[in-house]
């Protein structure tokens, strides 16, 4: 028994020893952790942008004067309106300016008041209780303002042509892409019409004088145009000044001239009658239209000037400058 009993001891003791251990974990807190969060970086950006909005501000005010400060201070400032009930009950309250016409604010820019046309030109007439279009009162007598007045008429001609060469080549498909190869201008010679080459477009071949189908095209639009009037013609052909090299002795000098006769020819196949061209000329490169430049192509070009019948002899009416290409 006694036996027994100590093995029932030492099974129960046994049967303790087995049981699970118990373990405790420690979590140990550092104190200066905290320090190295993001916090404090927000609060510098915030101050970062407050000084630079505060710079910003102390910057434009010293660039703006005082009238544009005051200018912005009366835009923010709240308008002042009346209550009172006496006249209308308006902003005015039923008073008037002390002065007539629009109060000025002290902060507003400087204003040009510039009389419209019509008010110049009766200004001008009541000036001297005389019309600008009298002839008197300008230092011209009379017989002077009369001799002029055909020179005008002429000139109001030639301008009316002007345009309407340009319209035509504009309205038509074939020419409409060669605007900028027709110069068009009025000179104290008379009404002047150049074609040039220019935009790898050329008038005529290099070295020759034969007509090119849309050169030609021009010339008939031009004849068209010269036939609704009797001015006298003249003809000049203009050359670069690059040189014939083939010791043929055929020069610049003839190849403008002969660019110019055929020039006359074509206009001439168009209805212009031979009487009517006075003159036909061959300038070779002596007078270039891009002086820096004498090759540049457009050195080369024929003139056609239809010229004046009456000269204009007072300084006062002059012939109109350069006339613009025509738009594309």
């Amino acid at each position: 028994m006694a036996a027994d009993g100590g093995t029932a001891a030492n099974r129960t003791k046994g049967q303790a020893g087995e049981q699970a251990p118990i373990i405790i974990k420690k979590v140990k807190k550092v104190a200066h952790a905290a320090h190295h969060g993001g916090a404090w970086k927000v609060a510098y950006a915030d101050f970062v942008t407050a000084m630079m909005a505060f710079f910003l501000l102390l910057w434009l005010l010293n660039a703006t004067t005082e009238e544009q400060k005051a200018g912005i201070s009366n835009y923010f400032a709240p308008e002042a309106v009346s209550y009172s009930q006496s006249g209308a009950g308006g902003v005015l309250g039923g008073r008037t300016p002390t002065k007539k016409g629009a109060n000025k604010s002290p902060s507003s820019p400087t204003g040009i008041v510039v009389p419209l046309p019509s008010e110049k030109r009766e200004h001008e007439n009541d000036g001297d209780g005389k019309s600008a279009n009298t002839g008197k009162g300008d230092g011209k007598s009379p017989d002077a303002a009369k001799g002029d007045g055909p020179a005008k008429q002429e000139e109001k001609k030639l301008r009316k042509a002007a345009d309407e060469l340009r319209k035509a080549i504009e309205a038509s498909p074939e020419l409409k892409g060669l605007t900028k190869n027709l110069l068009i201008e009025t000179t104290p010679e008379g009404l002047r019409i150049q074609l040039v080459d220019r935009n790898n477009i050329a008038m005529f071949p290099l070295g020759s004088a034969n007509v090119l189908p849309h050169t030609k095209k021009l010339l008939k639009k031009i004849g068209e145009l010269a036939a609704k009037l009797d001015n006298k013609i003249a003809i000049e052909g203009h050359t670069d000044a690059t040189p014939y090299a083939d010791g043929s002795g055929y020069s610049n000098w003839e190849l403008s001239a002969d660019r110019a006769n055929s020039t006359r020819r074509m206009l001439e196949s168009f209805g212009i009658g031979g009487g009517r061209v006075v003159q036909v000329i061959g300038k070779a490169e002596r007078e270039p239209l891009i002086k820096e430049n004498p090759r540049d192509p457009r050195n080369r070009r024929i003139s056609i000037t239809l010229l004046r019948k009456h000269k204009l002899r007072r300084a006062g009416v002059a012939p109109a400058g350069p006339a613009a290409p025509a738009k594309k």
